[in-house]
Formats: C-alpha cells, structure tokens, sequence
C-alpha cells in the first residue's frame, strides 16, 4: 500500500525524531501517502500509515479526520484551500471567496468539472500576516486581490 519511495520519504521525516517516537511523524507520512494517491486518503490508506508506524489505527484516524490538509475523497489536480479565519476574514477573504467560487463555478469542497482544481474553505493556514491567503497544493499566496487570483489561476491553466 506504501510504495517504497514513500517509505523512504517516512523514514527520512521518523529520524527527525527520538528513538521509539516515530509516531512524531503522523502528520508528514499521511501527506506523503496522500500525495502519492491522487491526493486523498481512504481508511486503507490511513491503516498502511498506522502499521508502518507501529501505531493504533485509532490514532492515525483522528490525525486524518481532524486537520483540513487531509482529503479523504478524490480531488482536482490543483487543491484550493482558502484561509476564512479573522485575519483573512477582516481582510476581505469573504469577498474573494464568492469572486474564486464563482470564477470556478464550484462551491465548498467541490471540485470543478474538468477535475483540476479542488475548493475547500478552512479555518486557518497561519499565515496571519498575509491575509487574505490561500494555499494551493503545497504553496501559499498571500496578500490576495481578485487580480492576483486571476494571475495564479492563468499561470495554472
């Protein structure tokens, strides 16, 4: 289920920790499962995740269901997560949200049509200082306008 170039990446992040904690490692491993598996988990996944690190399944079922960086159906091949949270919201994340929604005739954790971009609403991304921000696969764009989103989408197109 974990192929061997993810165990590698895993074993790479388990050093980062003590002796016995590999458990530390919960999070990076789910995203490196998840990233391999068009990216989102299922109760498969997150089991192979569990065993690998000696942990209960339990446990590695609440790390994936509880953070929003963890899909757990398929989606786009671009991952939209908008930050909603006060600093973005004060700063006109509400608006942006409606304009990107629109913009991509998608909703809330909606993926569009052609299967590449994903939207999800989420709380915070902890970057306060950029508001309004989002994330897109692994990077993050700050200090958004409608012409900035306009900008990072034809860049993806």
């Amino acid at each position: 289920m974990i192929s061997d170039k993810a165990k590698q990446q895993i074993d790479s992040w388990i050093k980062k920790y003590p002796k016995g904690r590999q458990s530390s490692a919960v999070m990076e491993a789910l995203k490196i499962v998840q990233n391999e598996n068009k990216g989102s988990l299922n109760s498969e996944l997150i089991k192979a995740v569990a065993n690998y690190l000696d942990m209960p399944f339990i446990a590695v079922a609440e790390v994936a269901t509880f953070y929003e960086n963890y899909n757990h159906k398929e989606v786009g091949k671009y991952t939209i997560r908008f930050c909603h949270n006060i600093s973005c919201m004060l700063n006109g994340a509400d608006d942006l949200i409606e304009y990107l929604q629109d913009k991509l005739k998608i909703q809330n954790n909606q993926t569009t049509q052609d299967n590449k971009f994903h939207f999800k609403k989420v709380e915070c991304l902890g970057a306060c200082i950029g508001a309004p921000m989002l994330q897109i696969n692994d990077k993050y764009y700050e200090n958004l306008t409608k012409q900035k989103i306009d900008d990072i989408l034809d860049k993806l197109k």
